[in-house]
């Protein structure tokens, strides 16, 4: 009976089982899955956003963010932007599966590049990598929670998530560019970021844009954007 077949367990094993893509350390498991390598040695660690692991196999153990470990300062700012950029830490050797509510993975080789991510937007990267919480000029008293960003920086691979296919804008010295601020997931370091109150324009850019307020973008560089108005609380996790 082909219907039989069709539905049989059989058949969603094969259709849904975990397909090694290779050995390298971060893999795209489909668009929305991460799969991460840890093989005990060179690529033993890996920084995970915190509540996004769904499975693993192998030796591997978790930690939360030790406040030694990445100093008072972090801990302070992570204080301001309440839990949306919370990690744990990965070490073993084994595969770890990690998804954030099925958004679009996007896997990034940085190499002696910096970008800013979207503190909601982060899904894990490699200790290789430096990174700080960097909170946006008045962000504080325009928009309540989730808008501020992560800096990261060196040689590594880092995941980032959209909820659909991102978008890339280039900035150009004579071109900025302007975005609704839940709408925008990273850009290039080297890039000048500012705030814009546009009381004329503030209904017509994008529903969670927080009325009037605009991310604006200049300098040399590019914007990542998603076709999607993100509204954050500011006890995201």
């Amino acid at each position: 009976n082909f219907q039989m077949k069709k539905y049989s367990i059989e058949s969603f094993l094969e259709q849904t089982a975990q397909k090694d893509q290779g050995d390298l350390f971060f893999e795209q498991e489909g668009e929305r899955m991460l799969e991460i390598n840890l093989n005990g040695n060179d690529a033993s660690t890996v920084w995970i956003k915190r509540g996004k692991m769904i499975a693993y196999r192998g030796e591997v153990s978790f930690k939360r963010e030790g406040v030694l470990e990445q100093g008072l300062g972090k801990l302070l700012k992570k204080q301001l932007t309440g839990e949306g950029v919370s990690l744990m830490k990965a070490t073993g050797a084994g595969k770890i599966y990690v998804a954030d509510t099925a958004k679009k993975i996007t896997i990034l080789d940085l190499t002696d590049d910096t970008i800013f991510v979207n503190g909601n937007d982060l899904l894990a990267f490699a200790p290789t990598l430096e990174w700080d919480i960097k909170m946006m000029k008045r962000i504080s008293s325009m928009v309540a929670g989730g808008l501020f960003n992560v800096q990261i920086g060196g040689n590594g691979v880092v995941a980032i998530t959209s909820h659909g296919t991102p978008m890339t804008l280039e900035v150009t010295p004579d071109n900025p560019v302007f975005t609704d601020p839940n709408a925008t997931i990273a850009w290039s370091g080297n890039l000048e970021t500012n705030f814009k109150t546009d009381v004329s324009i503030g209904s017509f850019l994008g529903r969670g844009s927080g009325e009037s307020f605009q991310m604006k973008f200049e300098g040399t560089g590019f914007v990542v954007v998603q076709p999607y108005e993100e509204v954050y609380s500011p006890n995201m996790s």
